[in-house]
């Protein structure tokens, strides 16, 4: 099985305002991210 890159095939939109943040005094933007692992939890109360 061949190994396929994805990188550089999609860019990720810019979050949308007004999104809540832990851990960081203000809104991260996608320029900031770039050349970094990111891992992004997603969850919600029921």
């Amino acid at each position: 099985m061949a190994s396929q890159s994805y990188a550089g095939k999609v860019n990720a939109p810019e979050f949308p305002p007004g999104l809540e943040w832990i851990n960081t005094n203000r809104p991260v933007t996608m320029r900031e991210l770039r050349g970094k692992l990111v891992v992004l939890d997603f969850w919600t109360y029921c």
